[in-house]
């Protein structure tokens, strides 16, 4: 969830950002494969998330972390961005099922927190071979959703 502006400070427009995350334009086939490959693949979590679905991350990163990365530390954002993208995720989920859904914000909220601490301890395993890099990846993920259904196992029963 990076803020998508290029380097000369200019907004990127969705379709560069999307080619730039996936190697391939938009909507091209091997796109899917490609994101599963460079994210599952990432050698850090915050790597993970800069390549997991380029299209809700570029949105997340211009309307969400952006603005709030004007007016509080880059790490806060960045868990706030998590949080945020957690509470749609709950928001579709509790459209679609009719009733209340919380699960995705707490999710969410640990594995915004899991970058924060990867980035802080500089962890890094990019040294490993791309298997061992996509269990860790997964782990990450898999965790996380194992203490947000402990959350909501306390908080709603």
């Amino acid at each position: 969830m990076t803020n998508p502006i290029n380097e000369t400070g200019r907004k990127l427009t969705l379709a560069y950002y999307v080619r730039r995350r996936n190697g391939v334009p938009l909507g091209a086939a091997g796109s899917l494969r490609n994101m599963l490959h460079r994210s599952l693949g990432a050698g850090t979590f915050a790597e993970f998330w800069r390549y997991w679905n380029p299209i809700f991350g570029y949105y997340l990163g211009r309307y969400v972390n952006a603005p709030l990365k004007h007016w509080l530390p880059p790490a806060l954002s960045l868990v706030i961005t998590f949080v945020v993208c957690g509470a749609l995720h709950d928001a579709v989920g509790s459209a679609v099922r009719g009733s209340a859904v919380f699960l995705f914000t707490p999710w969410f909220f640990f594995m915004g927190l899991a970058v924060v601490i990867g980035q802080a301890t500089g962890l890094n395993y990019a040294g490993f071979d791309w298997p061992v890099r996509a269990l860790i990846n997964i782990s990450y993920v898999g965790s996380c959703l194992l203490l947000a259904f402990a959350i909501n196992s306390i908080i709603l029963y």
